[in-house]
């Protein structure tokens, strides 16, 4: 095994800013979404995502794909959203094992509602201290990493998906 390449002081610093900073900026957004809206981030980008989405619906695997999320942890959050009546699933017509997730009328009020807050959460962490070239290099910069472990993230979700797909069903034994 060849030796590691060793982080500089500088890069070092630097790792550990970004970690923090990243870090703090989503633990900030999470807690401003549970305050004023009721709802973790996760749940706001699923509907974030359906609204978008043209007759705000996704098969639910491309909102899985979407969200870079597996579709055992989407399906869990899709089951909350059903919950509160803000999406619902609907059967695919042409795959039955497919279906749709629908974004109701209910979940985009409550994103309608959400958005104002959550913006002003975004602006007011990310943007303002930033000036506007530190903007454009934050932007290239997320691009330049998001290249680089996009394939690895879809490979570890296939295999995550190949995995549990593939994971004998055990039966348990019926009582009484």
């Amino acid at each position: 095994m060849s030796e590691p390449r060793w982080l500089s002081d500088d890069e070092q610093q630097v790792w550990r800013d970004f970690s923090l900073a990243t870090a703090m900026l989503q633990a900030h957004l999470e807690g401003q979404l549970q305050h004023e809206s009721g709802m973790p981030h996760t749940y706001y980008e699923v509907l974030v995502s359906l609204s978008e989405a043209e007759g705000r619906r996704l098969r639910m695997s491309e909102l899985a794909a979407v969200r870079s999320s597996s579709r055992s942890r989407l399906s869990h959050a899709v089951a909350r959203l059903e919950a509160k009546g803000w999406v619902r699933r609907e059967s695919c017509p042409t795959d039955k094992r497919g279906a749709w997730a629908v974004l109701t009328d209910e979940g985009f009020a409550a994103l309608e509602e959400a958005a104002p807050g959550h913006v002003q959460a975004v602006r007011e962490s990310l943007f303002d201290p930033l000036a506007p070239g530190q903007v454009a290099a934050l932007g290239e910069i997320s691009a330049a990493i998001l290249k680089q472990l996009r394939p690895r993230c879809a490979a570890a979700a296939a295999a995550e998906e190949a995995a549990a797909s593939s994971a004998p069903v055990v039966e348990l034994p019926k009582s009484g």
